[in-house]
């Protein structure tokens, strides 16, 4: 399993509703401002559903993110598996620097493991800078 973590500067319930709104995933689930995310589903719930389709925005490149929800604990912890079976297990916690964000996934075979840890960390750093400088929703 790989560890990313960030810390977020707002209330437990502006994180958790910017994290499972899907207005709100399509401004930051990328890592990077040259790509982008539309045709997001997002039903966090056990045995609910997740997609997005993550694209370059030149057109060279893009895929299909997804998979299932194992359990949801609303503002605490998220376990889901991948399309592909990895597990990812997100924990939210409430800490004297806000609220910090837990992630363990199970890295893919196909890239390097540091690159898949500073892809996914990415990720994380786009959704506290959309928590942190974007008016609330």
């Amino acid at each position: 399993m790989i560890e990313i973590a960030v810390n977020i500067n707002a209330p437990i319930s502006e994180v958790w509703d910017r994290w499972v709104s899907v207005d709100g995933v399509q401004h930051w689930a990328f890592a990077s401002d040259d790509w982008a995310a539309e045709g997001i589903e997002n039903d966090v719930k056990p045995g609910g559903s997740f997609k997005s389709r993550n694209f370059a925005k030149d057109g060279s490149f893009e895929f299909i993110f997804g998979g299932t929800y194992d359990s949801v604990e609303p503002q605490k912890h998220v376990t889901q598996t991948l399309g592909d079976g990895r597990k990812v297990e997100t924990t939210f916690s409430e800490t004297p620097k806000g609220i910090k964000i837990t992630q363990l996934f199970e890295p893919e075979t196909m890239n390097p493991e540091e690159q898949q840890k500073e892809g996914w960390q990415a990720y994380l750093d786009n959704f506290k800078k959309y928590v942190e400088l974007s008016p609330k929703v």
